[in-house]
């Protein structure tokens, strides 16, 4: 059923790829459920480990039918200047839909979510970059000024304080809107999760012990010094869980369904856009965790999955910077219409032909994968027997 899902994200992001009308904010795809996301637990943050990184809060993500918790983490910026817009949870309706996270020169809207240290609401007060480097604030900030010498001490009043709700709108989430300097950095360039981000997140989705269902609403590995680093020092744990929201009784299921959403929070008339390109496409669909019975042939399987990932998040990546420096090439002027034209086309059929080719990849692993007793016995073939016999 996994495999299946897997296959309906991707079709389903190649129906985008003909789709021309869309809003001017950022467009996304996002899981659309019906449970609450979980209370945001609390937790000490750990030491930055080198200058340079940039803390990225923790969040409740979902997959495998479970909220999971992805631990805080510092992480390199992608480009010198840029910072981190953390993802947020935002209700609509009777639904709960989440909107990816991203780099850019400027903050943007997070939901008004205080994920603390830095992140209390609206922009950043970690740090920020001066000439080159990037300067954190040690009122906010853990840092070692034996490691990180580029520090600064500015107060910040955290109004916040205490509310740990971890979704927008709806009922009993955080009633606030975008600025209009939000909005703008909405619209801005961006760069989506950086390799070791999409690997941190893969690697607390197959933990058992960072779903809700398990840890109750306090994770044992709430934040680390680096992505994935789990298991290393630096890792902290969870000192007060939250609240671990259960489906309302009106809800038949919790059925996660994607569904298009913007960054923005209002509601706007729909006007003509550019078409999709690869930063526009939904989050890959993780494999489910191999489970044939065999202990060493499920590592082995988890490995040739984890490999798999990892190369296509990087193909992405590299795609996506190309597409983004094709642009930057042919500035949006009058003159230039037709080359854009002309541009958007060759972005669409790239886009198009990464998707087809991570798809057929993705079959063909899950197909190798499949435990022997699922597969039909090939039977010896029985001459025709002469006839009257």
């Amino acid at each position: 059923m996994r495999f299946i899902l897997s296959v309906r994200l991707w079709l389903f992001a190649l129906v985008l790829l003909a789709i021309s009308a869309a809003s001017s904010a950022q467009i996304g795809v996002g899981i659309s459920i019906r449970i609450a996301p979980p209370e945001l637990p609390v937790y000490e943050q750990p030491v930055c480990p080198e200058d340079g990184y940039i803390w990225t809060p923790g969040y409740w993500a979902y997959g495998d039918e479970d909220y999971y918790w992805v631990p805080g983490t510092w992480v390199v910026a992608p480009e010198v200047g840029y910072l981190w817009t953390p993802g947020y949870w935002g209700g609509d309706g009777d639904d709960y839909v989440f909107h990816e996270g991203y780099w850019g020169t400027e903050v943007g809207f997070y939901g008004g979510i205080s994920y603390g240290y830095g992140y209390f609401g609206h922009g950043y007060e970690g740090g920020r970059w001066d000439n080159g480097h990037f300067d954190y604030n040690q009122s906010v900030s853990h840092v070692d000024i034996s490691i990180s010498h580029n520090v600064y001490n500015t107060r910040v009043e955290d109004n916040t304080r205490g509310n740990r709700v971890s979704f927008n709108g709806g009922n009993g989430g955080v009633q606030v809107r975008a600025t209009s300097q939000e909005e703008a950095a909405g619209r801005g360039k961006h760069i989506a999760p950086v390799a070791a981000q999409t690997a941190h997140v893969q690697s607390a989705r197959a933990n058992p012990e960072l779903r809700a269902s398990a840890n109750h609403g306090k994770p044992p590995i709430a934040a680390t010094s680096k992505p994935g680093a789990f298991k290393e020092t630096g890792a902290v744990a969870a000192k007060e869980g939250g609240t671990v929201h259960t489906a309302p009784a009106a809800s038949a299921s919790n059925t996660a369904r994607s569904t298009n959403e913007t960054t923005r929070p209002n509601t706007e008339t729909a006007r003509s856009s550019p078409s999709v390109h690869v930063k526009d496409l939904p989050p890959a669909e993780h494999f489910a965790t191999p489970n044939t019975g065999n202990a060493k042939q499920d590592q082995k399987y988890q490995q040739q999955q984890q490999k798999l990932q990892l190369q296509q998040v990087n193909e992405r990546q590299k795609l996506q910077t190309k597409q983004e420096q094709d642009h930057q090439r042919i500035p949006q002027q009058p003159g230039n219409e037709p080359k854009q034209q002309k541009l958007e086309q060759v972005h669409q059929q790239q886009t198009q032909q990464l998707v087809q080719k991570h798809t057929q990849q993705q079959q063909q692993l899950q197909q190798r994968q499949q435990p022997a007793s699922h597969q039909p016995a090939s039977k010896p073939e029985q001459k025709a027997k002469p006839a009257g016999q």
